[in-house]
């Protein structure tokens, strides 16, 4: 594809770069639209998207380094190659989710509703995050001969991914950009229908995210890391599935549990 936008002088800017951060922006961009529609504090809900993003980024650089440790501690000046890379998405999402968990509780935020903004958000900027991916080569598939294979011949995607030139692959990158589109609009549409309750917008993309990202993992051809015989990403998608199955059904069961009468008295 076209791993580099252009050059100036002697700095190179890349594609990926360019579309991962219009991928946080419009993804806050979204969260913000929605946290004016449910009246929340449209300051404290900015501050604490530059917190998910910076959490973002790092947790994806992190869990990278922790699933390719052994090459990293092989390669230590390879360490420098983490400013410019992606990371892995798992990494950033739990880290971000920590720390708005966080930054919510300090400042006395609605948890899961706010939980339920960002969401769709997370589904947004993934979806053009991973059309940077395409850009760059990286999170490639492996060879196939489907009429919609993608072949690489960008001798810059395989200096800095190793993505393998000339060879028909599956072009996972566009499988998971389609698959986040559509939980996407599944969200969105779904979201105040039959008996909504705050967390299932959240938990729901949680769901939904965690099986595609464990079907489209077996198209996946780049080194990834493995556990237990399934790769990294799968693992927590293994972890993350059926806590958000418990989740929706813990949520939607308080909700439709009626409060104590001494907690209604202190309400009114």
């Amino acid at each position: 594809m076209h791993p580099i936008l252009f050059n100036v002088g002697p700095f190179t800017v890349y594609t990926y770069g360019v579309l991962l951060a219009a991928a946080y922006l419009i993804g806050l961009k979204l969260a913000m639209m929605r946290a004016r529609a449910r009246q929340l504090d449209s300051t404290r809900i900015l501050d604490l998207g530059v917190w998910i993003i910076i959490s973002a980024l790092v947790g994806a650089k992190l869990m990278l380094l922790a699933v390719d440790f052994d090459y990293f501690q092989a390669n230590p000046r390879e360490l420098l190659s983490l400013a410019r890379s992606g990371g892995v998405f798992y990494g950033g999402l739990i880290l971000a989710v920590l720390v708005a968990t966080w930054y919510i509780r300090r400042h006395g935020l609605p948890l899961w509703t706010t939980y339920d903004v960002f969401a769709p958000g997370i589904a947004l900027g993934h979806a053009i995050g991973r059309l940077g991916c395409l850009m760059a080569g990286c999170c490639y598939g492996v060879p196939t001969n489907v009429a919609w294979a993608i072949t690489f011949t960008a001798p810059a995607a395989a200096a800095n991914v190793g993505t393998p030139l000339g060879v028909p692959l599956h072009p996972t990158q566009i499988y998971e950009a389609g698959a986040e589109l559509a939980i996407l609009a599944f969200l969105l549409i779904t979201e105040r229908r039959g008996r909504p309750f705050p967390g299932r917008t959240f938990w729901a993309y949680m769901l939904l995210y965690a099986i595609s990202r464990f079907v489209i993992e077996f198209y996946r051809g780049d080194e990834r890391g493995m556990i237990f015989g399934v790769s990294t990403s799968q693992f927590v998608s293994l972890v993350i599935g059926p806590l958000s199955i418990v989740m929706l059904f813990w949520l939607a069961r308080r909700a439709a549990t009626p409060a104590p009468e001494s907690m209604r008295k202190r309400a009114a």
